[in-house]
């Protein structure tokens, strides 16, 4: 197992089981940033480890090293698509969808863009009590189906990018492509990132819930090609879609099982980074 990090003050916190699955990512950026820096640094995550009031040991009791690794994979494949954009959009607005302690403002900022943590009230008043608000980092309230945060966007006029880790895999098919749509209608021209999961690792990611004990949670979109979304509404255009580990050197050190797995989840194209434009007939 990976060492414990170090406490220093701690802050207490108080959340929902589903809320409370915000720490896991939290946590494999910080593991990843103490020993494998090579593959992902995150200083501030190690920070907000090191400030909570949380039994982070449980956590490492019961994510085995795939599901770490796929973290911060994750994490470093939505960072190099957003400094791409923000290369070329240097005053672009950026919407964290289900932010929760999500800390890639910190690792992208150019000192221009304007960034938007959006997440249900309660997990904003953590973030606002840990990672404070600036004038050009704010906090949205809201539900990410409750489509008025678009009016909460400042700045338009570089472009708005919206960027959503695991969170649509916890809600039903029919609800993840009415968003879709949805910002289509109210962000045309727009761009956005999430994960996907095919139908079959879907259904293994579960099984692990279940098997860590998580049984309150589930996830519930799958989505086997990023072109479905396109063919249930043509306005959704996929810029690229590929696996968590394109371009990622794999290590020794992650041990050859480790290694054999994430081999696996790659070739069977089971979990994916989709990038897509939004109505892209409107730029």
């Amino acid at each position: 197992m990976l060492a414990a990090i170090e406490r220093s003050c701690t802050v207490p916190i108080s959340l929902s089981a589903l809320e409370e699955t915000l720490f896991i990512p939290l946590w494999c950026r910080a593991q990843a940033s103490l020993h494998y820096p090579s593959l992902f640094y995150d200083p501030k995550a190690v920070e907000l480890v090191r400030t909570i009031d949380y039994d982070f040991a449980a956590i490492a009791a019961r994510l085995n090293p795939v599901i770490r690794l796929v973290s911060v994979a994750r994490a470093r494949q939505f960072d190099s698509i957003l400094k791409a954009y923000v290369a070329q959009h240097p005053r672009a607005s950026v919407v964290d969808l289900g932010s929760g302690l999500d800390t890639t403002f910190y690792r992208i900022d150019n000192g221009l863009i304007d960034w938007y943590d959006l997440d249900l009230p309660d997990v904003i008043a953590v973030r606002r009590q840990l990672l404070p608000e600036t004038d050009r980092v704010r906090c949205i309230a809201k539900s990410l189906f409750d489509v008025s945060w678009c009016d909460d966007l400042i700045n338009e006029n570089d472009g708005v990018f919206a960027s959503a880790g695991a969170v649509l895999g916890y809600f039903n098919e029919a609800k993840v492509k009415k968003l879709f749509s949805a910002l289509a209608d109210r962000l045309p021209g727009g761009q956005m990132v999430f994960t996907a999961y095919s139908p079959r690792e879907l259904a293994l990611i579960n099984k692990s819930l279940q098997g860590v004990g998580m049984k309150d949670i589930a996830m519930k979109w799958a989505l086997q090609d990023g072109n479905d979304l396109t063919r249930s509404d043509d306005r959704i255009s996929v810029v690229d879609e590929f696996s968590f580990f394109r371009g990622i050197p794999p290590d020794p050190a992650w041990g050859e099982e480790t290694l054999r797995e994430l081999r696996a989840i790659d070739e069977r194209k089971g979990m994916r980074v989709v990038h897509v434009k939004l109505d892209p007939r409107n730029e």
